[in-house]
């Protein structure tokens, strides 16, 4: 018995940290003991805070767990995201450089058709406003302009050719830049769950720096797992209070042991121990081992105390009461550490999932694109190169014909002039030759006369003496010569059929320089005015100028 009550004076000695000392004083009052009891009583309701510890230890292991694979799941998908984002970010700039380049040929081919064509319609316009000379055509003929000669279709169908080639690759560019604006779209799309994940994170960071050492911050930024870090430590924080406040809690049931004691071997203290003992503080059963305790301190059988183990007794019990009540103030002081810590643990796990919700979110995003729509903007830019290629070679094509037919007309209006110059040459020739032909037509004359004065003198003179049968053509007349106008290119043929004149020439040549002209003879030569002649000159000119 003594040995029992010096066990549990000891008991309370040690938890509480007081040495025992013997009070010589008389008992104390049972008031005074019953207050002690009642206080130890109340004391006991730690127990739910003891109990609340192992909750939160329980629900931050369980936390910790479910934030590791919450972590681990999320950081796999972050490093697919960035390898996909920046395959993503390539295919939108490969296509948006297909479309520059494509953009700028075909606006360098547009201004090259455009000037080709204004060249072309500038040339068209010329023939148009070239009147031919009425000395060319027939008399009766209506006047006509150079345009009139010329056959359009051809830069009809060329024109028609070439707007058919600009509307398929409008069409085509189009329907490229309609792609682009929706694939624009998606990435704004991706953009903003981006940006969704990068608020979620930063938050993460913010909370977890709030409880986290600075060592611990300079990973936040590369994977955002720095609540993760940090949560193991607070984990171990919450066990070790967990483990100090049961400690702490066993001392308190040890000193209210030490009361019930105390006050059952204090007289008249049996049935008000009983009476304030019947009860013990709810949520005790949830740790067995202290309610086993409790209860069995309660039913034990009182073993007799001498007056100096009783003395002794009493005064732990009143030192201990002391600090009991310090016990008390630090498991509720540890309590609301941990209920801090434990409001920490789970703002980072939520935290996390919204980064994980963050990360799945842009993971949706990009596997709805990928899977669906990308396809198809890649192939619209396959299909634009494609068509631009085909009708690039037609355009150059119809850039080769305009210049071909420009070079056409342009040489028509060239040789237009030039045989204006021509028709000037001829006529000048003509005139030389009409002037050769009354110099030698006059010449022609005079030896003729010559001639005949000379024949007539022979035959004064000579004539008696010779007989007529000497020679027949003694008494002939002079040969004459006479000129005959022939087509360019037909002497030949008629020296072949041995073509006669039909009326012999008297040898006089006098030409009609304008029947000549008007080519009464076999050959037309119009007659131009010298200003016509004048102006194609300049106009030849300038050409010559133009093109050096």
């Amino acid at each position: 018995m003594a040995s029992s009550q010096s066990s549990s004076a000891s008991s309370a000695h040690a938890a509480l940290g007081h040495d025992g000392h013997r009070d010589p004083q008389s008992r104390p009052q049972l008031d005074t003991l019953i207050s002690h009891l009642l206080a130890a009583k109340r004391s006991l309701s730690s127990i739910n805070h003891v109990w609340r510890a192992n909750e939160i230890v329980t629900s931050s292991r369980s936390t910790l767990e479910e934030s590791v694979v919450l972590s681990a799941r999320t950081g796999f998908l972050r490093r697919g995201l960035n390898h996909q984002l920046r395959l993503l970010y390539s295919v939108r700039s490969e296509v948006e450089e297909i479309s520059y380049r494509g953009r700028e040929d075909f606006s360098a081919s547009l201004k090259s058709l455009d000037t080709a064509d204004t060249r072309l319609k500038k040339t068209l316009d010329l023939l148009r406003e070239t009147m031919v000379d009425s000395s060319f055509r027939p008399q009766d003929e209506d006047p006509k302009s150079l345009h009139d000669f010329v056959d359009e279709r051809g830069v009809e169908e060329l024109h028609t050719a070439m707007k058919e080639s600009i509307d398929r690759t409008n069409t085509a560019r189009t329907e490229l830049d309609t792609s682009n604006r929706e694939f624009d779209d998606e990435l704004d799309s991706i953009k903003k769950a981006l940006q969704h994940y990068r608020t979620a994170t930063k938050l993460a960071s913010s909370r977890a720096s709030a409880s986290s050492s600075t060592s611990a911050s300079s990973s936040a930024s590369d994977s955002g797992l720095l609540t993760l870090s940090s949560m193991p430590g607070m984990l171990q924080a919450l066990e070790t209070h967990a483990q100090e406040m049961a400690s702490l809690l066993e001392s308190l049931v040890r000193h209210f042991d030490l009361c019930v004691t105390a006050v059952k071997h204090t007289d008249g203290g049996g049935a008000a121990a009983q009476s304030i003992t019947g009860d013990i503080p709810a949520g005790a059963g949830a740790m067995p081992n202290i309610e086993e305790e409790i209860h069995a301190n309660l039913n034990a059988p009182l073993d007799p105390l001498t007056g100096s183990e009783y003395q002794e007794m009493v005064s732990v019990l009143m030192k201990d009461a002391v600090e009991a009540e310090d016990v008390v103030v630090e498991i509720q002081d540890r309590i609301s550490e941990m209920e801090s810590t434990f409001e920490q643990i789970l703002s980072q796990r939520d935290a996390l999932q919204s980064v994980s919700r963050a990360t799945a979110e842009v993971y949706r995003h990009l596997s709805t694109l990928a899977s669906t729509r990308l396809p198809r903007y890649i192939s619209q830019a396959h299909n634009f190169t494609r068509v631009w290629h085909e009708e690039y070679d037609r355009i150059n094509n119809g850039l080769a014909e305009l210049s071909d037919l420009h070079a056409l007309y342009s040489g028509f209006l060239n040789a237009y002039d030039s045989l204006i110059l021509e028709v000037a040459r001829r006529k000048h020739i003509r005139h030389r030759v009409e002037k050769v032909l009354r110099e030698t037509s006059h010449k022609l004359d005079q030896l003729y006369e010559e001639d005949v004065t000379a024949r007539e003198a022979f035959r004064v003179d000579q004539g008696d003496f010779l007989p007529s049968d000497i020679w027949p053509g003694v008494g002939r007349a002079p040969m004459q010569v006479q000129f005959l106008r022939l087509a360019g290119g037909h002497l030949e043929s008629t020296l072949a059929e041995g073509h006669e004149p039909e009326q012999p020439d008297t040898g006089h040549y006098e030409p009609d320089l304008k029947k000549v002209a008007q080519g009464a003879e076999g050959e037309l030569i119009p007659d131009l005015p010298k200003q016509v002649v004048e102006q194609a000159y300049a106009r030849l000119k300038a050409r010559t100028r133009g093109v050096a």
